[in-house]
C-alpha cells in the first residue's frame, strides 16, 4: 500500500475544515490567525496557504483588512450546490455501476460499512466518511475531472449534511437510501442508481429548503 505524505499545509487544511464542518468555528466568526497558529503549532505561511484553499472551496470569505471569516450557510448556496450534484452526480453513479470492478465494489461496501457505524453526532466523522461514501459510487467512472469536481461539491455541502441531517428521524432514512443505493449499485443496475441518486439528493434540497423557510419565519 503506498504512503501519502501530506505536506503542513494539507494538515493544516484538514484540520481548519473540519472544525468548519462540524460548526465548532461558527458562521460570521471572525478566524484569529495568530492564536490558531499557536494552537497548532505552525507558522502563518502553511496556515495562508491552507486558508487560500479553504476559501477556493467556498469554507472561508477573506475580507479586505478584516481577514478571514466563517461564511454563514444560506438557501442560496443550497441549491447551487445540489442543483450541480443533480446535473453530474447520478449520471456518473449509474455510468460506475458498469464499469465498476470487484476491487471498487469491495471499497464501496466497506465505505458504507463505515458510514453506517459512524458515532451518531459526530458531525465531523460523519461528514467526512457521508463524502467518503458518495465517491466511492463515483470513482470507477475514471473520469478524473467529473469526480473531482463532485469531490468539491461534496466539501462545501458537508455543512449542509450535518444541517440536513438534525432532525429526529433523517439519519434512518438516510441510511436506509444509502443501503438501497449501494444494492443496486453493487450489481450494475446503472438506470436505477440513477435514478435512486437523483431522489436522495433532491430530497435531501427540499428538506434543506424547508429548514431554511423555517428559520426564516422564526427569525422575522
Amino acid at each position: 500500500m503506498a504512503i501519502v505524505v501530506k505536506t503542513l499545509s494539507e494538515q493544516i487544511y484538514t484540520v481548519v475544515r473540519d472544525r468548519l464542518v462540524s460548526g465548532e468555528l461558527p458562521a460570521n466568526a471572525a478566524i484569529k490567525q495568530d492564536a490558531l497558529a499557536r494552537q497548532l503549532g505552525v507558522s502563518k505561511i502553511p496556515l495562508r496557504e491552507a486558508f487560500a484553499r479553504l476559501e477556493r472551496d467556498g469554507l472561508l470569505l477573506s475580507v479586505t483588512n478584516r481577514g478571514f471569516f466563517v461564511p454563514p450557510m444560506s438557501a442560496d448556496e443550497a441549491e447551487e450546490v445540489y442543483a450541480l450534484r443533480l446535473k453530474i452526480e447520478p449520471e456518473a453513479a449509474g455510468r460506475a455501476a458498469k464499469t465498476a470492478t470487484d476491487k471498487d465494489r469491495q471499497a464501496a461496501r466497506e465505505a458504507l460499512r463505515a458510514l453506517q457505524e459512524a458515532k451518531a453526532g459526530d458531525k465531523t466523522t460523519s461528514g467526512r466518511l457521508h463524502r467518503a461514501y458518495h465517491m466511492a459510487l463515483v470513482q470507477p467512472t475514471r473520469h478524473k475531472i467529473t469526480v473531482h469536481f463532485i469531490e468539491r461539491l461534496h466539501i462545501v455541502a458537508e455543512r449542509y449534511v450535518n444541517k440536513h441531517l438534525e432532525p429526529t428521524g433523517r439519519e434512518n432514512r438516510a441510511r436506509r437510501e444509502h443501503k438501497a443505493i449501494l444494492e443496486a449499485w453493487m450489481s450494475g443496475q446503472s438506470k436505477t442508481v440513477r435514478t435512486m441518486m437523483h431522489d436522495h439528493i433532491s430530497s435531501t434540497l427540499k428538506d434543506l429548503r424547508k429548514q431554511f423557510e423555517i428559520e426564516k419565519a422564526l427569525a422575522s
